[in-house]
């Protein structure tokens, strides 16, 4: 089988490429993509801010339709709507075991490979990775079957492509890492696609003052209509402000969803006594938060970490198509703008610029 997909072959050099795929295996399946989200996440491998192994695949945020199953696979059948997930769901791992599929070891998803250590993608001849054993920017997939969730064909797939990552992401954290309780006080920094689905997953839950903070005065706007009750430009110290609008308390719950220590620390100073302080952005490698040995156990503030929304993919992608479906989450207006496959540049260009809230490929 081949296809088109957006091959990275070395730091930012990237092009759309002839790719042939192997038939999927007995666990395996292959997708027919409908719609890829242009993640940060594909952007920070472009720029080997997360290094994974080259040439490879891009893409880990999508939907499509199965066109092929392997053997053992009983979770879908051919023709079933699915959305990927970068994040597997074994079953069996410790992780999976003790109710944390967010946290399941069946795939690395930095090396590129399928779980059994092997490729299904060649290029001139040759293996070569798949972003999260994905690599969904591509017409078709192959992949573990594990890495699949099957949804209802009422679904727009271009909106169901974005719960894959960005806004399972986001909403994630707020519902399920944080959880965030009803009437309590929440600011998100950074306003793209995963900060503004965090934004609404805060608002579901009913966070008011919610507060939505980032350097981008459009984006700032656009919080407001995803449901910011308010907006803070943090170039003029965000932290006074925040206080200013908690009455001088600090927030419940602060989201920073940007991977910047700097920005930590604001969302940190912003949270009050006793407050949740989110980790939801990937910072480099070589990157450090660093809070007061003494100020954390006086003020018994929280810092956790965030993956994928800490999320039960088999549960979680139904629960936010359904609110989709009730209006409580926007995904329409999300996707701000759809690209084909060969303008892939113009969309990561779109991306770097702040230009789109979620950029979609369609195929």
């Amino acid at each position: 089988m081949k296809a088109k997909a957006v091959v990275l072959t070395g730091q930012n050099e990237y092009s759309v490429r002839e790719i042939e795929l192997d038939a999927p295996k007995a666990d395996e399946v292959r997708i027919r993509m409908a719609a890829t989200g242009l993640c940060q996440s594909d952007m920070s491998v472009i720029n080997a801010k997360l290094p994974m192994p080259m040439p490879i695949v891009l893409g880990h945020e999508g939907a499509g339709v199965v066109e092929e199953i392997g053997a053992n696979v009983k979770n879908v059948k051919v023709g079933d709507h699915v959305i990927t997930s970068f994040i597997p769901m074994c079953g069996d791992c410790y992780f999976c075991l003790h109710q944390e599929p967010w946290l399941c070891t069946a795939t690395d998803i930095f090396s590129g490979m399928q779980p059994d250590g092997t490729s299904r993608v060649k290029l001139d001849g040759e293996y070569i990775g798949a972003f999260a054993a994905l690599g969904n920017m591509a017409e078709q997939v192959v992949c573990p079957s594990m890495c699949v969730v099957a949804i209802d064909k009422k679904y727009d797939l271009k909106a169901a492509a974005l719960v894959g990552c960005g806004v399972m992401t986001g909403a994630g954290a707020a519902l399920n890492t944080a959880q965030v309780q009803p009437g309590s006080s929440a600011a998100v920094f950074g306003c793209g696609g995963v900060g503004l689905s965090a934004l609404q997953g805060a608002k579901i839950a009913g966070a008011n003052p919610l507060i939505a903070v980032d350097l981008n005065d459009a984006k700032l706007e656009a919080a407001r209509d995803f449901g910011a009750t308010h907006t803070v430009n943090a170039s003029e110290d965000p932290v006074a402000q925040i206080m200013e609008i908690t009455g001088g308390i600090g927030v419940d719950y602060a989201f920073e969803v940007i991977g910047f220590p700097a920005v930590a620390a604001q969302a940190y100073a912003s949270t009050r006594r006793g407050g949740t302080t989110c980790m939801v952005g990937a910072g480099s490698p070589q990157d450090e938060y660093k809070f007061s040995a003494l100020e954390m156990p006086l003020s018994s503030k929280k810092v956790c970490g965030c993956i994928y929304g800490s999320t039960n993919a088999k549960v979680d992608f139904a629960k936010l198509l359904g609110f989709y479906e009730t209006g409580q989450l926007d995904l329409d207006r999300m996707c701000s703008r759809t690209y084909t496959i060969d303008e892939v540049h113009q969309g990561f260009d779109d991306l770097v610029e702040g230009r789109n809230i979620r950029g979609i490929i369609v195929y």
